[in-house]
């Protein structure tokens, strides 16, 4: 996430003692790292394949006015701010320009108010989305965003990818969510978007904007986010199919038959493989693709919805289909879901791409991929939120291969 600067004619190189003294003049002892595998260490995220340069230095900040005093200084010596949460981006969009200043907001990292009658929070950019799940569900209140990388990724990135989800395809992406945001202008200057009420229509939605920007139009410093009451139980599905094509017109038929799940994920067998033998959770191998479904609507109406779900998958040609009775067999079904790239990324460097297609045109984008995975010889492994047709095809190429790098 990179700061826009003002025309400097400061040269980076001839600034770089300066701007660590004047850096670190301004900050707490030790907030400053620029030992050389320190600042390695946090000048990429997980985008394998993506390119990123060497920081000068690296700042751990603890509140806003930290921000303010690195883009300020930044802005004076004419290098550039790139802001890093977790680092569990898959895009490169936390990767460090050559000779930059990664701004880390991973300390940034306390849940600043939960309103219950609001039904809101205020969080800083480093807290985690599953801790701010867990502090919300404390008191009856539930954040529904939730990327794969949820138990990892942090808020601030979150807002800054426009995240979605699993449940994306009930509840919406994080742009739903986002009432009020505390921005830092690339000038240095805090600016305060959006606002705390259930209503706001004037003006421009310049807060809208900033969500998924990725750091260009600044670095959020806070975040005041919707909450929503939590939901019941889940009732969870799963089907086998024998082929991606199967699996994709069972999507079609979920959404034909007027079906809103909380969930419908697909998962293939190169990942469910890749999960089984890193975490030996005995998970079945033998379905060449499975679909994960939920509903949280309370009692017999999540479970007759989840019925009608079954009926879905085994129409569409499952080869295997039931409504799950047990909770921890749900939850792992769901955590081999969470865990396929991780566990891909064991197998070699993984290039991950994100589409998202019309819901009746999935069946016709997984054929697309698995042919083209065979035309190239190259290893496409299947990850989705199906319900929304948003696709996840991962190529995994063997450590040092670069023949199979150029392929993929």
């Amino acid at each position: 996430m990179t700061a826009p600067l003002a025309p400097t004619t400061t040269s980076p190189d001839v600034a770089g003692s300066a701007l660590a003294d004047e850096l670190a003049a301004g900050l707490p002892a030790g907030a400053v790292l620029t030992d050389p595998d320190v600042v390695a260490s946090m000048s990429r995220d997980q985008a394998a394949w993506a390119p990123h340069g060497r920081p000068a230095a690296v700042v751990r900040a603890t509140c806003t006015a930290d921000v303010v005093h690195v883009v300020r200084t930044c802005l004076r010596h004419g290098v550039p701010v790139v802001a890093r949460g977790a680092g569990t981006g898959l895009s490169g969009g936390a990767n460090a320009l050559e000779g930059c200043v990664v701004v880390s907001l991973e300390r940034m990292d306390r849940v600043l108010e939960i309103n219950s009658l609001e039904r809101l929070a205020v969080v800083q950019p480093g807290v985690v989305n599953d801790d701010l799940r867990a502090a919300v569900a404390e008191h009856g209140l539930w954040y529904p965003p939730d990327p794969a990388s949820s138990p990892w990724s942090t808020i601030g990135g979150n807002v800054a990818t426009n995240a979605g989800g699993l449940c994306c395809v009930k509840y919406g992406v994080t742009r739903d969510y986002v009432l009020q945001l505390e921005v830092v202008t690339g000038r240095g200057e805090v600016v305060r978007l959006g606002r705390r009420t259930a209503k706001g229509v004037a003006g421009y939605d310049l807060m809208g904007l900033v969500v998924g920007s990725e750091g260009t139009l600044g670095i959020v410093t806070e975040v005041t986010v919707r909450l929503r009451p939590l939901p019941a139980p889940a009732v969870t599905v799963a089907g086998f199919f024998s082929s991606v094509v199967a699996a994709g017109a069972a999507v079609r038929a979920v959404g034909e038959a007027g079906l809103v799940p909380s969930a419908l994920e697909l998962v293939d067998r190169h990942c469910l493989r890749a999960v089984d033998e890193w975490k030996n959770m005995g998970l079945s191998t033998e379905a060449e693709v499975v679909l994960l479904g939920r509903f949280d609507e309370p009692g017999e109406l999540g479970e007759g919805l989840a019925e009608q779900m079954v009926a879905c998958f085994r129409a569409a040609g499952a080869t295997w289909a039931e409504r799950s009775t047990d909770e921890a067999e749900a939850e792992a079904l769901f955590a081999a879901r969470r865990l396929a790239y991780p566990a891909l990324e064991r197998l070699g460097p993984v290039l991950t791409e994100d589409v998202c297609v019309p819901k009746e045109q999935v069946p016709e984008m997984l054929a697309r991929i698995e042919r083209t995975a065979v035309r190239r010889g190259v290893v496409i492994a299947n990850i989705a939120h199906a319900g929304d047709g948003n696709l996840h095809p991962l190529l995994v190429t063997p450590p040092g291969d670069e023949e199979a790098r150029a392929r993929a």
